[in-house]
């Protein structure tokens, strides 16, 4: 899987809203500052979020975003999917939607236990959990593994 410029800052501008829910809106340009996104691109990010029903804006001198639910609702995966639609797709194709021939037929059940694996990690941590720092067991485990760190 690819992460995007565009995935990985939503995520690390919803871990912003994630730590200051309960705080009031909070600014756009705080949350670039904070995280080093460009402010231009971390508002389009917003907009998207926005209509996503993951963030919600407020007007006005006191205003900013915030989460439209709490944190602890909120998935990486739901973060990912608003900014770039389904978790694994084969050239913009659900996995099951796709059919091979010969020698490849069996590579549609591999495409489909990557989407799999993406999910059990992604639908698995919220936006609370990443601004605590608090993963769960089974993705520590799986990051504390040495070969996960190896580059491919």
């Amino acid at each position: 899987m690819r992460i995007s410029s565009k995935a990985d800052y939503a995520v690390r501008a919803t871990a912003e809203l994630a730590n200051a829910a309960g705080g009031g809106p909070v600014k756009a340009d705080a949350i670039a500052r904070a995280q080093a996104i460009p402010v231009r691109f971390l508002l389009n990010i917003l907009t998207e979020l926005k209509h996503a029903g993951i963030v919600r804006s407020h007007r006005g001198a006191e205003g900013g975003y915030e989460l439209a639910r709490p944190a602890s609702k909120i998935m990486l995966a739901d973060v990912i999917r608003a900014m770039e639609g389904p978790l694994a797709n084969v050239h913009e194709v659900r996995p099951e939607e796709i059919s091979y021939k010969g020698p490849a037929e069996a590579l549609q059940q591999v495409w489909i236990a990557v989407r799999a694996n993406l999910r059990a990690v992604l639908e698995s941590v919220s936006l609370e959990d990443l601004a605590k720092g608090n993963l769960p067991k089974e993705v520590q485990a799986l990051a504390s593994d040495p070969e996960a760190w190896v580059p491919h």
